[in-house]
């Protein structure tokens, strides 16, 4: 059985902390689910059910926009590059 992908979103606010998010796509669909109807109730051409992590990070981040139109303090979305876990060797 294949295991689903893991992969971590970066919300950053300007002026504040920033927030990861970890998980599959489904987890993370459903995390930002309220973001993304909001982005798609002012703008239509969101997309509120992407199919891939790439079309889920830009429409985050449109919806984000859409959302934060008329504020100062805005919200950036990225993706977290994944790093490679050096492989260990035991001795035995």
């Amino acid at each position: 059985m294949k295991t689903p992908k893991t992969y971590t979103v970066i919300v950053a606010r300007s002026g504040k902390n920033s927030r990861e998010v970890t998980g599959d796509l489904p987890y993370l669909l459903g995390y930002f689910r309220y973001t993304l109807e909001i982005g798609n109730s002012y703008n239509k051409k969101i997309n509120r059910y992407p199919k891939t992590i790439g079309s889920f990070i830009s429409n985050l981040q449109k919806s984000y926009e859409e959302k934060e139109a008329c504020c100062y303090d805005r919200t950036d979305v990225s993706l977290k590059s994944a790093t490679q876990i050096p492989e260990t060797t035991a001795t035995v």
